[in-house]
């Protein structure tokens, strides 16, 4: 299974003392014991990523130090990490989509299902996908 990590667990696994780094980390190292594991970034989760870690001050990041994190981190497994190209527009959104804070969520979802993977979540508010579990 492909999973499409989300903003939130992206920046979880790639934050060591972010609250959730251990459980995401946990998540990855159960499930990659199957051969059929893998993980996936696409434009908004990266740019999400370096957003996030350089605007909150307790990472101590600038834009050019969390590109380079992300870098590192994809690169560190790039067997399990791949890259989701994104072609959809503002069609695609689901009709589940109902406030501001959902758009990005169900945008997410849909490219993921899209190319045959599953967007992985922290956040237990996104229908159809899956919810990293706290173990």
């Amino acid at each position: 299974m492909k999973y499409l990590l989300d903003v939130n667990a992206l920046v979880a696994f790639g934050i060591i003392d972010h609250e959730f780094h251990r459980r995401v980390l946990r998540w990855m190292r159960g499930s990659s014991s199957t051969r059929d594991f893998g993980l996936a970034t696409c434009p908004t989760t990266e740019l999400g990523f370096v957003r996030i870690v350089a605007q909150t001050p307790r990472y101590g990041c600038t834009i050019i130090e969390a590109r380079s994190l992300l870098l590192k981190i994809k690169a560190h497994d790039a067997e399990a990490f791949s890259f989701i190209s994104d072609h959809h527009d503002i069609s695609y959104l689901p009709g589940w989509v109902k406030f501001p804070k959902q758009v990005t969520d169900g945008h997410l979802l849909e490219l993921a299902k899209a190319h045959g993977a599953v967007l992985a979540t922290l956040d237990t508010r996104i229908p159809g996908a899956y919810l990293i579990p706290n173990r």
